[in-house]
């Protein structure tokens, strides 16, 4: 395809409390066994786009381990390249940490480039797409700025602080405002763009010379009225992951086979780093139902509606509910969890009862000890 492929990374408003704090948005775990940027890198790779430049806001280490060189996404170093660039200079304050800063930093890596077109996306709207389809819809309008967006009825609760767009009937885009829950119907812009690299790049420029607060999406909203900005409807399942809520909400729909189909597809692969472990392993008093299980567990308590990761221990008469458990946790005998997202390494051991809610889960930190 001969399209660049920009993953972007999220504003402020996209912040997944606790998980957050160790990895970027991008790099945290999803299902058990992908992390959240494997779906937008999986659809650009798919898509035939084999240049892919991934932006990443801050800690970029466990983003380096988990994408390697791109050979695992189906990037082929002899026709591509996956390089992953953050702003190396430091920032006077993190406010000033914007994607049109990073972007203006490492210029170079965007101009050196034959593509004519530009495909930019951040990770952490989950869907499956193939971006030939959106850039020849976006060639046959004869738009200067295709931008992705999905039809949603549950405005009030899902895709909050999240850009909706007003739409004209030939679905130019004549109006951008955030969704702020005050309405249940709404058009859901994706943050995802397909333009000329030529016009991304005066756009970058513009938004540096603008503000230094400036955001990319902040520079569509201000030329809708000058440029054809032109809306592409995605259908089928599309959720966005910009809080703690939304991500443990998100993870816990998938576990459904029926809503994970429309996600999952037997021709489009969503690609990730791989490890080599064992099956898990059940005991004869392991009660397990309704749950996405990775391997490498040893499970002898009660596990319900729940999601694991890799290598977890579950110990006789713990119980687990409406949970998400990652890589390499230890949940001791006796502990019962509800609603509880507890992060890697941790052990729940000394405390016997940790419950939340669906719109407040408990978290557990990254290597704490409970």
């Amino acid at each position: 395809m001969n399209a660049l492929g920009i993953i972007s990374f999220e504003d402020d408003t996209a912040t997944i409390d606790g998980l957050g704090e160790f990895r970027p948005v991008p790099a945290i775990s999803f299902l058990g066994r992908y992390r959240v940027i494997d779906f937008i890198l999986s659809n650009m790779t798919n898509s035939g786009i084999n240049d892919v430049r991934v932006f990443c806001k801050e800690k970029p280490r466990n983003l380096f381990e988990h994408l390697g060189d791109g050979t695992l996404y189906g990037i082929n170093s002899k026709k591509g390249v996956l390089r992953i660039l953050y702003g190396e200079k430091s920032f006077s304050a993190p406010i000033y940490n914007t994607d049109i800063a990073n972007y203006m930093l490492n210029m170079q890596y965007i101009e050196d480039v034959s593509n004519p077109y530009v495909v930019i996306a951040p990770s952490y709207f989950i869907y499956t797409l193939d971006f030939n389809d959106v850039i020849k819809a976006h060639l046959d309008s004869k738009a200067d700025i295709t931008v992705l967006y999905t039809n949603t009825n549950d405005a009030k609760r899902s895709f909050l602080n999240c850009d909706a767009l007003t739409l004209a009937k030939n679905k130019r885009v004549t109006g951008i405002e955030k969704n702020r829950g005050s309405k249940k119907s709404r058009q859901i812009s994706m943050e995802a763009y397909v333009m000329e690299r030529s016009l991304f790049i005066e756009l970058v420029k513009r938004a540096a010379e603008m503000s230094s607060l400036y955001w990319f999406k902040d520079i569509v909203a201000d030329v809708v009225e000058e440029k054809m900005v032109v809306g592409y409807n995605v259908r089928g399942y599309v959720a966005c992951l910009n809080s703690l809520e939304s991500y443990f909400r998100v993870n816990m729909e998938l576990k459904d086979r029926s809503v994970a189909q429309q996600l999952f597809h037997s021709n489009w692969p969503i690609y990730t780093k791989t490890h080599d472990s064992c099956p898990t392993r059940f005991t004869e008093k392991a009660k397990v139902s309704g749950s996405v299980i990775a391997n490498g567990c040893t499970i002898a308590g009660t596990f319900e509606n729940s999601i694991i990761g890799r290598n977890v221990v579950i110990r006789e008469g713990a119980v687990v509910r409406n949970s998400i458990i990652m890589t390499d946790s230890y949940i001791g005998a006796g502990a019962k969890l509800d609603h509880a997202v507890v992060d890697k390494y941790a052990i729940v051991h000394h405390v016997k009862k940790l419950e939340g809610t669906e719109e407040a889960p408990v978290y557990v930190k990254r290597r704490d000890r409970i």
